[in-house]
């Protein structure tokens, strides 16, 4: 290949990118033993990484990728969209699976070694016994995730400097982002939620979530027909009643009885209207007169064109669940 390209040259955005990231997928020897509706569902799953990634400028020629595979449906996914998407990208990036054992009783140490091997990516396990942590500093039934995820964050940004990473990916899909939204929302006072690419705040690490236009009723379908080793979490798992959770459910009440609602707050985290909110650091009211442009001016005024009360939208769905 020739000289490694500028960010924006080589980062997946470009026609060609699309096109390889679109075009149909190659028949696969081990593809034989799955049914044309799970083949679908896998070409959705990565169509809509390869959309990520194009649109945010998430890879680009020569970067290194480090994946967090915790052992759950979302992180494998991730790790199988991302060495699928290699394999016919314009760009050459590099992918090093990471898990951290965290020493939670019962963990099943050899699974994840074990799967790497089979599937002969490059990868590193990294001990640290964050759990003996947390269930210290955390009285029982409080919520264990904000400590548990500082300490993995911190460990992560460590292995990802050894190895010399350029990117770090994260599992997280577009309803973990929605989840997120209300959270923050209902508990925080912000309207705030998970960008699918960040900057650490120490500057020196890029965070990226390819799964950010997938959800999670497709990855875990997918992840069952895969029968992916899945390892589940002693920590998060066990907490029935955490504030997610409540969100997820009600979420998924709208989902069950307005088809769509779900579909409609994903794209409006993507078409903010700043000068429509009430936050000044966004857009400058104070300054407003009658000469400063506006997007979608005196609109606000009108009402939202919504649908009939009766009336029910429809989502057609390609997919089964006899995958």
């Amino acid at each position: 290949m020739n000289a490694p390209a500028t960010a924006a040259e080589a980062a997946l955005p470009t026609s060609d990118a699309r096109r390889a990231v679109e075009a149909p997928l190659p028949a696969a020897a081990g593809d034989a033993r799955f049914s044309n509706t799970f083949l679908r569902l896998k070409k959705k799953l990565e169509r809509g990484v390869g959309k990520a990634i194009a649109d945010f400028n998430m890879i680009g020629e020569g970067d290194t990728v480090l994946v967090c595979v915790s052992g759950g449906k979302d992180s494998y996914t991730l790790l199988s969209c991302l060495m699928a998407l290699r394999e016919r990208a314009p760009v050459n990036f590099r992918i090093v699976a990471m898990n951290l054992d965290q020493k939670q009783p019962g963990f099943p140490a050899d699974v994840l070694p074990a799967y790497f091997e089979s599937i002969g990516i490059e990868y590193r396990i990294v001990t640290e016994d964050t759990y003996s942590i947390v269930k210290d500093k955390i009285p029982e039934g409080k919520t264990t995730c904000s400590l548990c995820s500082r300490l993995r964050r911190g460990i992560i940004y460590r292995v990802a400097k050894e190895i010399g990473a350029t990117r770090i990916a994260l599992g997280h899909h577009r309803d973990d982002m929605i989840e997120t939204l209300f959270l923050n929302m209902f508990f925080g006072g912000k309207l705030k939620s998970m960008p699918p690419k960040l900057v650490s705040d120490n500057g020196e690490h890029v965070v990226i979530r390819p799964l950010a236009y997938c959800t999670e009723n497709d990855i875990a379908r997918f992840a069952r027909t895969m029968d992916f080793p899945i390892i589940p979490c002693n920590l998060c798992g066990s907490q029935e009643n955490a504030q997610r959770k409540l969100i997820k459910n009600m979420l998924q009440g709208w989902a069950r009885e307005f088809p769509g609602r779900i579909e409609s707050i994903a794209t409006a985290m993507s078409q903010v209207v700043p000068s429509h909110l009430a936050d000044n650091a966004l857009f400058d009211f104070r300054g407003l007169t009658r000469d400063t442009p506006v997007a979608e001016g005196d609109i606000a005024f009108d009402r939202p064109e919504l649908p009939a009360p009766n009336r029910v939208i429809p989502i057609v769905s390609e997919f089964t669940d006899e995958d």
